[in-house]
């Protein structure tokens, strides 16, 4: 592997942090606009709610958001004081514990998925074409799928 990098391939990965970060940025202002969670607890959240019995250990769920570890052990603090997540001692294993969402914690989801979608709706899949989305999607799941083999 090389260090050096091409202006072309460089432009993408500009292109891609600076697209990922205001489209973020503007989703994250609407949802505090409108009195909802920060898109990094709808995160947690929305991870909870696909999983079966709206339970994942621990560490499945910091593999499933885009948060490190203590950050995301903070985040579950918070999330349960406020109620929206509890955690669950595993019965066979006393040092891991199951974060389960709560009837609160669909509650906040189902109020935020309007103004997420709004903002998905507006900054991102409205600029797009289905040829374009059929592209993008698939290098990005080809991307996703490399750095996760990676972590093996």
């Amino acid at each position: 592997m090389t260090e050096k990098i091409d202006e072309f391939h460089l432009a993408a990965w500009r292109g891609f942090l600076n697209a990922h970060a205001a489209v973020i940025d503007h989703i994250e202002r609407e949802l505090a606009a409108a009195g909802c969670i920060p898109l990094s607890s709808y995160d947690v959240l929305v991870a909870l709610s696909e999983a079966t019995d709206n339970r994942l250990r621990m560490a499945e769920l910091a593999n499933r958001v885009v948060l490190s570890r203590s950050g995301l052990t903070r985040l579950v603090d918070r999330l349960e004081k406020d109620g929206l997540l509890a955690r669950d001692r595993c019965g066979t294993d006393r040092r891991g514990a199951f974060a389960v969402l709560t009837e609160a914690g669909k509650e906040t989801l189902r109020q935020a998925w309007p103004i997420y979608a709004q903002g998905i709706q507006k900054y991102f899949t409205s600029l797009l074409d289905d040829t374009e989305v059929k592209v993008l999607s698939k290098a990005l799941g080809r991307i996703s799928e490399a750095a996760r083999q990676s972590e093996r």
